[in-house]
């Protein structure tokens, strides 16, 4: 049966979370059905539109949860007769269920309309209703709360193993910033924020600074964000210590597959260092409080519990952690061209878009027989309302993280 599908990504920067949205999205669609994005203006849109996805915009300024939204929502399961409103991380979700809950006026009407949200953040939001599908991106974090939900699924952060190749062009890429064949190039795409990427993105600028000195090396940073002023003023420093430009800032890329394939390794966490490995690239696994990990077969059950990431003893272990991969990946050619293919192989064996979206499909079908419940929407309400609270205290305080749920190093440590 074909069925009708909103998915709707929590923003269209470009990023982890929102092109695995649009990714599969896209993949379900070739697989027969309709399925509709709604998001806010950005980049991503040019994506949402280039795969043949149907898009309708957001108001960037929206309060997020808002009835407003879930108003629209509801509107388009009622004229289009949607079966799914899929949201990605807590906004969206909460949105989603309460758009469920008002069930479809289309011809039909009285037929459930399923809710389902995705979080690929670090930590799930408390109050995100038990009875709301749920699918999460790692082991860890979804046997941390099978207790709490009704259905709680696993999909790894796929990745599109046949538009991701090593075979991508790099050669306008490489113009374009003077990226000039030769050194060892270093290449992280990421978004430019405080909260789990700025402390390994400082080490990594610091770092390849110093070792400038006797390594031919360089960095390259894709990315945007609140945090880029900061990035900046390292990378300033650390080209002025080298006297050469050994770190360059591309800024936002709608299409970052030309820097994945432009590197000799790769620097990530996440759904970014996935995508790496669909390239054939070593992978340096970044994440909080020092960590940084070569991944090996002997890393790679690590990471395949717990996710792309990881945290370490202390930041002052960062930047030695960080120079021993390098420095072990700099002089062995054969090392690195053997842990590019194994990182190949692990993507295409495991982490297949294709096979994604057939269980992102059976997750649909299992939510429509299992209707989100009312007997939640209190409950969710107050816990929303608290949390709002809570952030706008922090916020006079300056305490405060964009990210709120990924900001797991703060929590733990």
């Amino acid at each position: 049966m074909t069925r009708r599908i909103l998915v709707y990504p929590h923003s269209m920067e470009v990023g982890g979370s929102q092109l695995n949205a649009v990714e599969l999205a896209a993949a379900v669609q070739r697989l027969g059905h309709e399925v509709l994005v709604a998001s806010e203006p950005g980049p991503l849109v040019d994506t949402v539109k280039a795969l043949g996805l149907e898009h309708h915009e957001l108001d960037l300024n929206r309060r997020r949860p808002s009835r407003s939204t879930i108003r629209l929502l509801h509107s388009l399961v009622e004229s289009r007769g949607l079966d799914v409103v899929h949201g990605y991380e807590w906004p969206p979700g909460v949105e989603a269920f309460y758009t469920a809950l008002r069930g479809s006026g289309a011809p039909g009407a009285g037929r459930p309309v399923a809710a389902v949200c995705t979080v690929m953040s670090l930590v799930v939001a408390p109050f995100l209703p038990p009875s709301l599908a749920m699918v999460v991106g790692t082991k860890e974090i979804q046997q941390r709360n099978l207790s709490r939900f009704r259905r709680i699924h696993l999909i790894e952060p796929p990745v599109d193993v046949v538009a991701n190749a090593p075979d991508h062009p790099v050669g306008e890429f490489r113009d374009k910033y003077g990226l000039t064949p030769g050194p060892l190039d270093i290449v992280v795409v990421c978004r430019l924020v405080p909260e789990l990427k700025l402390e390994g993105i400082l080490t990594a600028i610091d770092s390849v600074g110093r070792l400038a000195a006797e390594l031919d090396l360089r960095l390259t940073i894709v990315g945007d964000g609140t945090a880029r002023a900061q990035v900046e003023e390292h990378a300033a420093a650390a080209n002025a210590a080298a006297g050469r430009r050994v770190v360059v800032l591309t800024g936002e890329l709608a299409d970052p597959r030309p820097a994945y394939a432009a590197a000799t390794v790769c620097l990530g966490m996440g759904g970014s260092a996935l995508r790496s490995l669909a390239f054939a690239k070593p992978l340096i696994v970044q994440g909080e409080h020092g960590f940084f990990e070569l991944l090996t077969p002997d890393s790679e059950p690590f990471f395949l519990a717990q996710g792309w990431y990881g945290l370490g003893d202390g930041r002052e272990e960062g930047p030695a952690r960080f120079e021993a991969a390098v420095r072990r990946l700099y002089g062995d050619a054969e090392l690195r061209r053997t842990l590019g293919e194994h990182g190949r192989n692990l993507v295409v064996e495991r982490f297949s878009l294709e096979s994604a979206a057939r269980v992102q499909l059976d997750i649909y079908e299992q939510a429509l027989t299992e209707p989100p419940s009312a007997g939640d929407s209190f409950g969710v309400a107050q816990g929303v309302a608290a949390y709002k609270l809570r952030r706008r205290y922090q916020r006079l305080r300056g305490t405060h993280s964009r990210d709120d749920f990924n900001a797991v190093a703060k929590e733990r440590g």
